[in-house]
């Protein structure tokens, strides 16, 4: 319940034993803050002794140290973190007692537990193949699978050995993994014969090979797939010898590329370094208090954001990753969730609404789960009430970021009372700023985010980086980087977020390209030329994939069919899990006087 539109009243509001066991409340009483507030101001204003604190406490490992925290002389879009340090950030995933549950997966219908020790002899094993394999430091390996025990192994080994993860998504089809490979170079891909989803065996490999891969390692899952000559088993490749003396680079170094659309062409490659997994490490220890033996779910996979996030921010903070091999949507996810004692769960809010809409968790035993966290698409309060009612009443940590940061600007503590639906903090370690149309302070408008922070993105392969997240952005009182998201602001310091400004759009927790809809969409039989939007419900909640269509010349429009055809050739050529919730037709597609198709206009005529 709220007492007014911008004035919410809190669900959930933190307990004295909850604040004191916080790992922010440690900070702010290193730092003599007085409150979080105080504690956020302190993190901003103070950037280099807040990161200096933020690898102490992670207790980041370095071959050498690291002579400055933070030399910004070249000005805020090339700030030098941690100059002079080497290291491989993969040791700073393996501090915690070799005893220690790392993770906890359910694969083929039973739950296996790794610990530590094991998981870095694993790592070790695979990361002697790769090199016998003749996978050299610098090249990229392409990760094509879903989130297996398997995969976090590769993932590790691959960035062990020095080597940088291309990471895909195991929903892609053959032309968008193989635009992947091309932007990247990548030769070598990392897959699986066959995953499972909800009971049917779905073929992993085959498309890897359909995208022109040069050579895969396949992990067998019994599918009974016929390797090529230039083909090798992960199986195979795995060595005896577990013990390995990782590669040692500055913080600089690559170690991931990863995908985020923009609005026209290829999606963007974005690069993650040594330094990013220390962001989403530390939004995992502060924003979602992850403490040694923790065990943490995230529905996700490699070629998302989330899926290194999962694994540096679990294993970095001493917690254990919780595996699922099939699809989240069923009461056996919950199940597994209940059974291997998931104290943090993350979600994207269409998942929850699906679970609210098929009653398939009630009754389970979330009891352990002392928090939740959602990101990946604007969410609906009553959704994420229903999601607290779970736990009893366990709060949400709204998380909004993107790939390029490599965590979150906008999120959530657990020292601060939660409203479904909305923010409560910028991160700490960096500031936002909300303007409106004519770049003047607001409380509803585009947010920008103040840098620098460790885990803003420096550079991209394929686009000139300065344009996208520099070039013209409005002038203000402190020097702003764009990313796209528009936010209002609420009574009590809260934030809801409202969708995207461009072209793009989130649709289950994935950012798409307007322009890569419609050209799948457009290839339909009878349409000339379509135009996608997100729209929001009004209720809020996550956005729907609305194709504005106009039918060829002697063509009549048959919009049924047409969503029928979309719906299908979106799953083969695009991703699943993109769903058209409407198609409409038009005469004609509203337009700029220099052509460009005006997709706000549409979104505001649409009826919600």
């Amino acid at each position: 319940m709220t007492s007014g539109a911008n004035s919410p009243t809190p669900a959930w509001e933190p307990d004295p034993e909850t604040v004191a066991r916080a790992n922010v409340t440690a900070l702010a009483a290193s730092v003599a803050a007085a409150d979080y507030a105080a504690l956020h101001r302190w993190s901003v204003d103070h950037r280099a002794a807040f990161w200096g604190a933020v690898i102490d406490r992670l207790g980041i490992v370095f071959r050498t140290p690291p002579q400055v925290v933070l030399d910004d002389a070249a000005g805020v879009e090339e700030p030098r973190w941690l100059a002079g340090a080497e290291l491989n950030i993969v040791e700073s995933c393996f501090t915690a007692a070799a005893e220690a549950p790392a993770v906890v997966y359910r694969a083929n219908g039973r739950r296996h537990t790794v610990s530590y020790a094991q998981l870095q002899r694993d790592v070790g094993r695979a990361a002697n193949g790769l090199r016998v394999a003749g996978v050299q430091s610098g090249e990229r390996i392409a990760i094509a699978m879903p989130m297996t025990y398997d995969s976090v192994v590769a993932y590790l080994a691959v960035v062990s050995i020095g080597g940088v993860v291309v990471s895909i998504a195991d929903s892609f089809a053959a032309e968008e993994i193989a635009t992947r490979l091309r932007i990247t170079g990548a030769r070598t891909v990392v897959t699986q014969d066959a995953m499972v989803r909800t009971g049917k065996r779905l073929p992993m490999a085959a498309k890897v090979i359909a995208a022109s891969a040069e050579r895969c390692i396949v992990v067998d899952t019994g599918a009974g797939l016929t390797l090529r000559d230039e083909d090798l088993a992960w199986q195979a490749v795995v060595a005896a010898d577990g013990s390995h003396d990782p590669h040692i680079a500055g913080p600089e170094a690559h170690t991931n590329i990863l995908f985020s659309s923009g609005t026209t062409g290829d999606p963007k490659a974005i690069a993650w370094s040594q330094l990013t997994p220390i962001k989403a490490a530390m939004d995992g220890h502060f924003h979602h208090d992850i403490q040694p033996g923790d065990v943490v779910a995230w529905p996700t996979n490699l070629g998302w954001m989330m899926g290194p996030w999962l694994i540096y921010a679990s294993l970095i903070n001493k917690a254990t990753i919780a595996l699922h091999d099939d699809a989240p949507t069923g009461r056996e996810f919950g199940e597994f969730v209940a059974e291997a004692g998931v104290t943090m769960l993350g979600v994207v809010p269409s998942l929850v609404a699906a679970w609210r809409a098929t009653g398939c968790m009630a009754g389970l035993d979330w009891s352990a789960i002392r928090r939740f966290s959602s990101t990946g698409e604007v969410s609906n309060a009553d959704d994420m009430r229903f999601l607290m009612a779970l736990a009893g009443g366990k709060p949400v940590i709204e998380y909004c970021g993107g790939t390029e940061i490599g965590g979150g600007y906008i999120t959530g503590t657990m020292v601060q009372p939660a409203v479904p639906g909305a923010f409560s903090t910028p991160a700490l370690g960096l500031d936002v700023r909300i303007l409106d149309e004519s770049g003047k302070p607001a409380d509803s408008g585009e947010l920008f985010i103040v840098p620098p922070s460790i885990g803003l993105s420096t550079d991209l392969l394929n686009r000139d980086h300065h344009d996208v997240y520099y070039a013209d952005v409005p002038t203000a009182d402190v020097p702003l980087r764009r990313h796209g998201d528009q936010f209002e602001r609420l009574d009590g310091g809260y934030l809801r977020a409202h969708g995207r400004v461009d072209d793009t759009m989130n649709l289950g927790g994935i950012k798409v390209a307007s322009a890569e809809l419609e050209r799948v969409v457009a290839r339909v039989d009878g349409v000339a030329e379509a135009a996608a939007i997100a729209v929001e419900p009004s209720g809020g909640g996550p956005s729907r994939l609305v194709i504005y269509a106009v039918a060829e010349l002697d063509h009549v429009a048959d919009v049924a069919a047409w969503r029928r055809s979309m719906q299908v050739a979106i799953r083969a050529d695009l991703n699943p899990l993109f769903k058209v919730h409407d198609v409409v037709a038009v005469d004609e597609l509203p337009r700029t006087a220099s052509a460009k198709v005006m997709r706000r206009t549409l979104r505001e005529q649409y009826p919600t």
